[in-house]
């Protein structure tokens, strides 16, 4: 199993409300199965008291391998890009990673 994460870094515009009504699910709705599920985190702090959060917001989509995310995500990646600047300005930051512990 691996996740796609994206990370948008602060300092910038981002509609925490657009990203969560519109983009997660259309693009949810563009990947299909290959999206077992998603997450949506929205930045509160960094490690250290006071500290601020390294990312504004980010997301995790989840999926078996990167073979079906690709497949999935080709067609329509694009149109995904495309609806970046109705949220944000920031340059996403992404990251696929192996998930070794789902849970424990």
């Amino acid at each position: 199993m691996i996740k796609f994460n994206v990370m948008y870094p602060p300092g910038t515009r981002f509609d925490h409300a657009y990203y969560r009504d519109k983009h997660m699910p259309m693009v949810a709705n563009r990947l299909g199965s290959a999206c077992l599920y998603y997450t949506i985190d929205k930045g509160l702090a960094g490690g250290a008291p006071g500290a601020p959060s390294p990312f504004l917001a980010s997301c995790s989509i989840v999926c078996e391998s990167v073979e079906k995310l690709q497949q999935a995500l080709g067609p329509h990646a694009k149109e995904i890009m495309a609806d970046i600047p109705n949220y944000t300005d920031a340059q996403p930051v992404i990251w696929i990673s192996d998930v070794v512990v789902e849970r424990s």
